[in-house]
């Protein structure tokens, strides 16, 4: 423990990776502290993404991804079957549509046999729509990657995070740090409520890591802003698709997809625009209708769908092709940047990585003797039994069979419940990320006004 009355490590970001680092350190004797900008943890690049489980199958063979993405896969699918975090176990099919993408595909496999995973095998046309007849026309091949899943990507920041607090990790939610300074064996962070001193920090900051490493003195890489927008489309359109259906990738990126979502919907893309605004989540005209083709193409029925929403999320692409993770002992610094989509899948190799590079390096590491307590996630999913299914649960408290939002069949004891958790929603995106409130197809028209004042007076 630092003897200054400071903290030993201080975590810059409480999105996947930061939360899952922190959960990790809450394992050893340490005083840590996560400084989270934003008023909830999971709230950036980490809530706005496609939500699949990676295998790796398509990344750069040898590459710290690879081996991060396909142990973080095993982790993470293990971490979720004991907490709760919805899974569905849907595989993906990568299809090609014309005789070039078809020429490609015994490379995807020979990919996905390098970077270890071995399942992925193509199948004929005759097979592909026997498992997809609702896929469109002209498909020339595919290949079957069976451990390509669906996952809820918001319990799972707030998963890590609720592990971490209750064995001891401190969380400073809308903390911004403004500067770092390297100084007399340890490190001065200053924030938006005041300074404070660590021996360690950890740089997790996704889309800024690139600013907090140049203020730690690093420099090695940039983030460019990734833009992805997606649209999401009424659970009707759920039975169109059994598979997650991918495009054959490209150099730069992995393409327009469509998919399943674990809340019962189907997504729809995401497109790939470099940005220099760090803060731009809009959706476009042209991007959405750049969407909507791609998706008349892979799927034609889903176009007839009612759309129940549309978002988009930034990734922390960089220059390089691979996680710009580091480790100086010397200096006591660590950098988990260029962490991209493939992030929520490997975010506990990751934690796992870095504490044993941490270790190697320098730092005093001495366990904790008390088993780490996972905690039990509110069911999401739609496959799961939701608490307005649960008979038990109603009956010890009536408030779960109350519905507040129909579209979503949302119970007024989860909304109590997430007002009220070891990290509780303060505001309406975080109470839709813990229940799904306000998510379905009248997007709050409803139960929002009732859910709003709820939040703005304090009351569970």
């Amino acid at each position: 423990m630092s003897g200054d009355g400071g903290y030993d490590v201080a975590v810059i970001g409480a999105g996947v990776v930061g939360t899952a680092i922190a959960r990790q350190l809450a394992r050893y004797r340490l005083r840590t502290v996560v400084l989270e900008r934003s008023n909830d943890v999971g709230s950036g690049t980490s809530k706005a993404n496609t939500a699949i489980l990676h295998t790796g199958f398509d990344c750069g063979p040898g590459t710290l991804e690879s081996g991060l993405v396909r142990r973080g896969h095993r982790l993470l699918a293990e971490y979720a079957d004991v907490s709760g975090i919805a899974v569905e176990r849907t595989g993906a099919v990568l299809v090609a549509w014309d005789r070039e993408q078809e020429g490609r595909l015994d490379g995807v496999v020979a990919k996905a046999h390098a970077n270890g995973y071995l399942p992925a095998h193509r199948i004929d046309t005759d097979e592909l729509y026997r498992r997809e007849p609702g896929l469109g026309p002209g498909a020339t091949g595919a290949v079957v990657v069976p451990d390509e899943w669906i996952i809820c990507p918001w319990s799972t920041s707030v998963a890590f995070a609720t592990e971490a607090v209750a064995a001891g990790v401190e969380l400073r939610l809308g903390t911004e740090v403004h500067g770092v300074v390297d100084d007399a064996g340890g490190w001065t962070l200053i924030t938006t409520h005041g300074s404070l001193r660590a021996e360690w920090v950890v740089n997790a900051a996704g889309l800024h890591s690139d600013i907090v490493d140049r203020q730690c003195g690093g420099g090695g890489f940039t983030i460019t802003p990734r833009r992805g927008q997606l649209i999401v489309f009424d659970k009707l359109a759920r039975p169109l698709l059994s598979s997650i259906l991918l495009p054959v990738p490209t150099e730069r990126t992995k393409g327009v997809l469509v998919a399943p979502t674990v809340y019962g919907n189907v997504i729809l893309g995401p497109t790939a625009e470099d940005l220099d605004d760090r803060t731009d989540t809009a959706t476009t005209e042209g991007g959405l209708a750049e969407l909507m083709e791609a998706g008349r193409h892979i799927l034609p029925g889903l176009v007839d769908e009612e759309v129940t929403a549309t978002y988009a999320g930034l990734r922390a692409a960089t220059e390089h092709r691979d996680y710009q993770i580091s480790v100086d002992g010397d200096r006591r610094y660590v950098v988990a940047g260029g962490i991209r989509s493939t992030g929520l899948t490997a975010s506990l190799a990751i934690a796992e990585y870095i504490v044993e590079q941490m270790a190697h390096t320098g730092a005093v590491l001495h366990e904790v003797d008390e088993e780490p307590t996972i905690p039990r996630m509110p069911p999401l999913g739609e496959a799961q039994r939701r608490p307005y299914q649960d008979d038990e649960l109603m009956a010890s408290d009536p408030e779960f069979g109350r519905i507040v939002c129909f579209c979503e069949r949302v119970t007024e004891g989860e909304v109590q419940r997430a007002c009220t958790s070891a990290i509780p929603a303060v505001d309406l995106g975080g109470l839709r990320r813990r229940t799904r409130a306000t998510n379905g197809r009248c997007q709050g028209f409803f139960c929002g006004a009732a859910i709003a004042a709820r939040l703005a007076d304090g009351r569970p």
